[in-house]
């Protein structure tokens, strides 16, 4: 097909028009900018004509795609790359995907620097730049931090973690900001600590979602698939090209994933995703498509894989069986329809009787594929009638006969439940189809893949929609005498979640997977300890579903996806050939007898999605290709993974299925770590949903917001397993924190760092944690700001270590605001400035301490705020890059604990340095108790025991900064001193620290007595005038008994409220005499 076809051009118009009709709604102005970009596309796109046979996979086409659509938060265009393409007739090539080119300055932080930091915090000035900057320089590759072998030497062990991949044509939500938010918490963290990280992106196919697009698009043309059979029976020409064959569908899909492939990559990239898109994988490349090839062979010569007929959930709408996770249930009104089961004559086939067993259902249109009734044994209302039959309503075989069912007995039925009576239908309920082999009943499927009755309703129902069906059946029905009565009743309604259609449960011949052996290896890997669920609850939910587990049901009536690699011999299909390619089919029918000229037919359907995402963490990496070979490929290095970062709602249908799959092929579990996040909801905890417009977009966030604050929203302040709330206000605030850490480098680098000579600036680059020796010669903030700053990093290492990130990331928030900005900060001003009484080497030191405390924080915050911390960093004094770093990136830096060594601490400087904050704020609250000018300076004697009083001597000028006190009035004496009696008998505010440590403030200084008490008096007056309006009130007999309880019990409170206040008036006037 040429690519500068017209009618190629129009079909892609035709995608973007569909596409955007069926989700306007849910993608607003996204699906506005991804319809600008179809149209813009070029018109010379590769053709895509050829496929492999065995799999709806081009068969020369490129590994990777140009990344084609912008980073929605972002000013500039995203990077291109350079494709690599491979024509390997069997796809069996496992390539890299090259750097991406360098479009912009590959020596950013230098840039940045020199810049100097600009205004207050504006996360869209730098993200997307910062982002390019680090993909170019390879920053996310496992060997960006050092070589292999240095990691080696170092017992460095890698640390893998394969991206649950979002379908290749989707939009950003929120369910794929929260898994980047946490594994890039955990990718950042464990690629600091010196381990190469790989955690490997890539997107699925996404069978139905894709097709159904397509679908939808065919329909603008007026145009339907069409199967040979179909297209060689059409009654016309006109009607034959109305039918598209597969082999042309499948060019149409194909060009669709072109156009609308790639926004979702770009999308995660925006949120600061560091994932090596250098292995970026789609779950149909050549090579992964080889993968599941192979892996259905292995598993069919092993007995795993069978053809078989069971119940399935079915989608009219879609034509193909669907998973459990692809239906949804929602509470309907629909109606319980009560109806006579007329019990047949014993003496004459098919002749009814007067007697009759009322039953109710709520599909009436399945009565033509009853096979029974059932009854509880113990309910004597039915005793009698067990083992005889009834007849069906309806069922015409012949002379005005019905055809009859029997009646059964089993302790499942509910007598409570309507009647007590259950209809049986095997062939179209999974409950009665188990009732139905337990009791050998005929299975009858009554209805057409598209939902219409078939045959076997008899000839006035054929054809009919199955709910077009129900009313005239249940219309011939009361004109027959069988109605008894219809009310309406709530039910669970199944639906496809794709579709929206009901789905069908139907009995169907499909392709199986066994299921029992390989649950029972997965269960024992957790119970083994080979595998650890985080949260360790999800343990119980993990053994009850495996030891309880069905059959998998892998096959899809689909086009778009890996053609289930079968063939069958001739045109039956009782004999087939299980292969990995035709030509492999061909050679095995050959040795089993065949003539040369056999004739192969593949199978049509294609694999369920979940089976080639199943493979995702060994395929990813180079299985099969790399099987046995050295220990420098992927597979040898990358397999098995680390740890399986997603969501708790697919644990069974995709994580459970990946361990299943990663044990049975490749003889060990595919990861160490299973760990579940929660859902994100809405700031009430209720679900998003469009209906009620509580969506919050991600990307709009971004936008508002940066990646950071809403990364740290979703990260912080919730424990593994547990769903989200996502309140806007909390992201506003984590946006304010991100401002307040901006604030704490501009002082440090604009005020602290200021004219300073280049070898101090030089030296004060942070190459490891401060030791023993130079922290025993600080003054006491230091050695405390130092020893919490590393109990803060051995308790953060200790959290995320542990899968504990949200408690890490907040630990962090705490120690950069409460501790560093509040006290930190101010006080090394005091060090700082000569008109505190700094200079020389305090202030020298002061630096040291400041530097090396922001640049630590900065590290430990990095996981979880990459943006921010990154582009501050670049302005702190550094240490040279090694020559082995990708690029002189915080991201590559140490992280501020690199082994198992323990960082100073001093717990009597902390507990000293506690007091000392007491002391300070007890002085602070005293002075806004009493009104003190916010400006005033005023007096204070101190009173402290030995040592205390020694350290709040040294510390003076920051007590006197910090409290706002007059250093001409300020003394410090020792408890039980003549000077602290002298203290506590004069006219002063005593305040108490703790024991044997006390301030008192004279109350002369804190207020003018006269003005206060004149203050005091008309408040005094203010309020028992309003105490006796509301006290009348409330004795007036018409109010209380004629107000609403409500509005009295309010108006109690008030009074009550008023004598409270009234109440801490009169004390202050009375201490003040």
């Amino acid at each position: 097909m040429p690519s500068n076809n017209t009618s190629t051009q129009r079909r892609r118009y035709a995608f973007a028009a569909a596409h955007i009709a069926s989700t306007m709604l849910a993608f607003n102005h996204h699906c506005q900018t991804a319809l600008a970009f179809t149209i813009r596309r070029s018109s010379s796109s590769a053709s895509p004509a050829a496929f492999l046979v065995n799999n709806s996979v081009r068969n020369t086409r490129p590994i990777t795609t140009t990344a084609t659509s912008r980073l929605f938060s972002s000013v500039t265009e995203p990077p291109k790359t350079t494709t690599t393409t491979t024509t390997a007739d069997d796809g069996s090539t496992y390539k890299l995907k090259p750097r991406p080119t360098p479009t912009h300055d590959s020596q950013y932080d230098l840039t940045n620097l020199s810049n100097g930091i600009q205004g207050s915090y504006d996360p869209t000035l730098f993200e997307s730049q910062l982002y390019q900057w680090w993909e170019q320089a390879g920053c996310f590759e496992p060997d960006s931090k050092q070589s292999a072998d240095t990691a080696s030497t170092n017992g460095k062990e890698p640390y893998v973690l394969p991206m649950p991949p979002p379908n290749v044509t989707g939009r950003l939500h929120m369910g794929h900001a929260i898994f980047v938010a946490l594994q890039d918490v955990l990718a950042r963290f464990h690629r600091m600590r010196g381990r190469p990280v790989l955690w490997t992106p890539g997107t699925d196919h996404a069978g139905i979602a894709t097709q159904l697009q397509v679908e939808k698009a065919l329909m603008v043309e007026g145009k339907r698939r069409g199967t040979e059979e179909e297209i060689a029976n059409a009654s016309s020409e006109e009607e034959r090209e109305k039918l598209v064959p597969r082999e042309e569908f499948l060019e149409r899909v194909w060009e669709y994933k072109e156009e609308q492939g790639g926004a979702i990559t770009s999308q995660l990239r925006s949120l600061g995703a560091s994932a090596d898109w250098t292995r970026e994988r789609f779950t149909m490349d050549p090579a992964l498509s080889v993968g599941v090839s192979e892996a259905f062979v292995r598993l069919h010569e092993k007995g795993l894989v069978y053809r078989g007929t069971y119940m399935v959930n079915w989608s009219p709408g879609l034509m193909t069986a669907v998973s459990d996770l692809e239906v949804e249930y929602s509470e309907e009104e629909g109606k319980l329809y009560y109806f006579k089961y007329v019990v047949e004559d014993e003496e004459e086939e098919g002749k009814a009787t007067e007697e009759f067993l009322a039953v109710a259902t709520t599909r009436p249109e399945t009565i033509f594929g009853d096979t029974a009734v059932c009854v509880n044994p113990e309910d004597e209302r039915y005793g009698h009638l067990i083992g005889k039959r009834v007849l069906v309503p309806m069922s015409d075989i012949g002379d005005g006969k019905a055809r009859s069912i029997p009646i059964i007995a089993d302790e499942y039925v509910d007598m409570e439940f309507g009647t007590g009576a259950l209809k049986i239908t095997p062939g179209h309920d999974p409950n009665d189809y188990e009732l139905g082999k337990k009791y050998d009943l005929e299975i009858m499927n009554v209805m057409n893949k598209d939902a219409t009755m078939n045959e076997k309703c008899g000839e006035p129902y054929v054809g009919l929609d199955r709910f077009e069906a129900r009313e005239k059946l249940w219309s011939d029905m009361e004109e027959a005498g069988l109605v008894i009565k219809a009310e309406p009743h709530m039910q669970r309604v199944p639906r496809s979640q794709r579709g929206g259609e009901i789905i069908e449960p139907l009995v169907s011949k499909q392709w199986f997977v066994k299921t029992e052996g390989m649950g029972a290896k997965a269960l024992a890997a957790v119970k083994d300890g080979d595998i650890t669920i985080v949260p360790s609850r999800f343990e119980k939910v993990w053994y009850g579903w495996l030891t309880d587990i069905r059959d998998w049901c892998i096959s899809r009536q689909l086009w778009w996806g890996h053609r289930i690699p079968v063939w069958y011999v001739d045109e039956t299909e009782e004999e087939y050939i299980v292969a990995r390619n035709a030509e492999e089919a061909k050679e095995k029918a050959i040795e089993a007898g065949h003539s040369a000229d056999i004739v192969l037919r593949q199978e049509d359907d294609v694999l369920d999605t979940w089976f080639s995402s199943g493979l995702w963490p060994f395929a990813t990496v180079g299985w099969p290709q790399d099987e046995g070979k050295d220990a420098s490929t992927d597979l040898a290095r990358f397999y098995p993974g680390t740890c399986l970062e997603t969501g708790y709602d697919i644990l069974f249908f995709w994580v459970a299925r990946m361990v299943m799959l990663g044990i049975e092929l490749t003889d060990v579990s595919p990861f160490k770590v299973i760990y579940l996040h929660g859902l994100v909801r809405a700031a009430d905890g209720t679900k998003m949903s469009k209906t009620k417009g509580n969506v919050v977009d991600p990307l709009d966030t971004v936008s508002e917001y940066g990646a950071d604050s809403l990364r740290y929203s979703l990260v912080t302040g919730v424990t593994p397993g547990q769903d989200i709330p996502l309140n806007m206000d909390k992201i506003a605030a984590n946006k304010a924190f991100a401002n307040k850490l901006w604030n704490c480098c501009k002082f440090v680098t604009g005020n602290a760092l200021k004219d300073i000579d280049e070898e101090e600036l030089k030296s004060l680059g942070v190459s490891g944690p401060i030791g023993k020796e130079e922290f025993d010669t600080l003054a006491l903030p230091e050695r405390y700001i130092i020893s919490k700053c590393h109990e803060l990093v051995e308790s953060v290492t200790e959290d995320i270590e542990k899968y504990q990130l949200g408690a890490a990331g907040s630990k962090i928030y705490e120690f950069l605001w409460d501790q560093y900005a509040d006290w930190y900060i101010e006080i090394s001003k005091t060090r700082l400035y000569e008109g505190f009484g700094g200079g020389g080497e305090e202030a020298k030191t002061a630096r040291r301490v400041l530097v090396y405390i922001l640049d630590t924080s900065m590290r430990l915050l990095h996981p979880y705020m990459p943006y921010v911390t990154e582009q501050l960093w670049h302005h702190l004094p550094r240490v040279p890059k090694t020559e082995e770093m990708a690029a002189h990136s915080l991201m590559l830096a140490d992280w501020p604990r690199m082994d198992d060594t323990r960082l100073v601490q001093d717990k009597d400087a902390i507990a000293s340095f506690e007091v000392f904050q007491a002391l300070t704020r007890i002085i602070r609250n005293a002075r806004s108790e009493y009104n003190v000018e916010q400006g005033k300076k005023i007096a204070a004697t101190i009173v402290a025991p030995g040592e205390l009083k020694d350290m709040i001597e040294t510390e003076i000028n920051s007590l006197i900064m910090l409290a706002k006190l007059d250093p001409d009035q300020v003394s410090v004496v020792e408890a039980g001193s003549d000077e602290a009696k002298a203290a506590a008998a004069g006219d002063s505010a005593q305040l108490v620290v703790q024991e044997g440590v006390e301030a008192y403030l004279p109350m002369a200084g804190l207020v003018d007595i006269e003005k206060e008490k004149q203050r005091l008096k008309k408040q005094s007056a203010k309020l028992g005038k309003e105490i006796e309006k509301l006290a009348g009130r409330l004795q007036s007999k018409g109010f209380v008994d004629k107000a609403p309880p409500a509005v009295v019990d309010k108006a109690k409170a008030e009074l009550a409220e008023l004598e409270d206040q009234a109440s801490k008036v009169d004390a202050s006037l009375k201490a003040l005499g």
